[in-house]
Parts: structure tokens; sequence; C-alpha cells
């Protein structure tokens, strides 16, 4: 490593010391398990919403065809199925069953446009905050029935999971924005 290189890691690791430090002089603050899951789920949503809006209703059967995309989903079907997977997890944490068009993961195949289809996924997203407003500290590690497949699954691992998912098919999304001149919000 070049000396500047050095010197910069020297001085960023003291700001940070310094930064810890005075932190340390500070009260403990303390986020519930709820606050800090609904924080980010709150983030992946202003993504998902974010990327859902920005596409041009004209585009949301986008899919993309050169190269090794070969029977991907299209950008509406992308949406759709994070929306599903929402449906279900958030239907096991409740302990419901889930809508009977979320259980192939795909949603409705009567939603198509694109309003139709932003409404499904924020719709999702209500249901899923509506799921993780009653996890606690307590029902944290408890093993619930998973929804995909046999098995058990906590309640802290399937809102993992859920932002995961998401998060990966907000990636593919961007892609396909990026693929029709379209700048992702987060990226402006």
């Amino acid at each position: 490593m070049s000396k500047m290189r050095w010197m910069l890691a020297a001085l960023f690791l003291c700001a940070y010391t310094g930064a810890a430090l005075a932190q340390a002089d500070k009260p403990a603050e303390r986020h519930s398990v709820n606050e800090t899951l609904e924080k980010r789920l709150g983030g992946v949503e202003k993504l998902l919403l974010g990327v859902a809006d920005v596409m041009p209703a004209e585009k949301y059967s986008f899919a993309p065809t050169n190269g090794e995309f070969r029977g991907v989903r299209n950008f509406a079907k992308q949406l759709k199925h994070v929306a599903a997977v929402h449906y279900l997890i958030g239907a096991a944490i409740l302990g419901e069953a889930p809508p009977a068009d979320a259980a192939d993961e795909r949603g409705p195949d009567a939603v198509k446009t694109k309003d139709e289809v932003t409404k499904y996924l924020k719709d999702s997203l209500a249901y899923l905050h509506k799921a993780v407003a009653t996890i606690d500290e307590k029902n944290l590690l408890e093993l619930i029935k998973s929804p995909f497949g046999q098995g058990a699954e906590t309640r802290l691992g399937l809102v993992m999971g859920a932002l995961a998912h998401s998060s990966d098919h907000y990636g593919q999304m961007v892609e396909y924005l990026r693929m029709n001149g379209i700048i992702p919000p987060a990226s402006q």
C-alpha cells in the first residue's frame, strides 16, 4: 500500500475511534426488535416502490433477451413474485392462510397493468408490515411452520429472508431499468 493510502487509513481510524469514544460518553440507546425490523423493511419498501414508480407502464412487460436471459420474468412478474412472497411470509408470521394466488409465488394472473401491479406490491408490503408489527423479543426466535415446504423457521429468519429476497429482485429490476436507459431513484 502506498504511503498516502496508509496515511488515509490511519486518519480514518483516528476519526472512527474518536467518534466511537464520543458515543461511549452518551447513554446507550436501544431500539426494539420491532423498530429495527420495521426500519429495514421500510428501506426495502422505498427501493421497491421507487423502481415500480419510475418504470414506464409500457415497459412493465420488458424482459431482457440478449445473452443468458432466456425465460426470465418480465418487470411486472418480478414485482408480483416479490409481492407474493411477502404475502406468504406475512401469513406464516401471522398464522394465517396465505392468499390462494400467492401460493405459486407468481401472484394473480389478472394483475397486469402498472397500476394493478403497484397496488398488489403496496398491499403486500402493508401486509408484511402488519406481520412484522407482531414480532417482539419474546416470539422472535420461536419456531413456526415454514411457508416454503416442510420444516420450521423463526419469525426473524422469515423477515430476513423477505428482505434478502426483495433485495435480490430489486437488483435484477435495477438492471431492467438501466437496460431501458432509466436511472433508479436510489442512484439519482
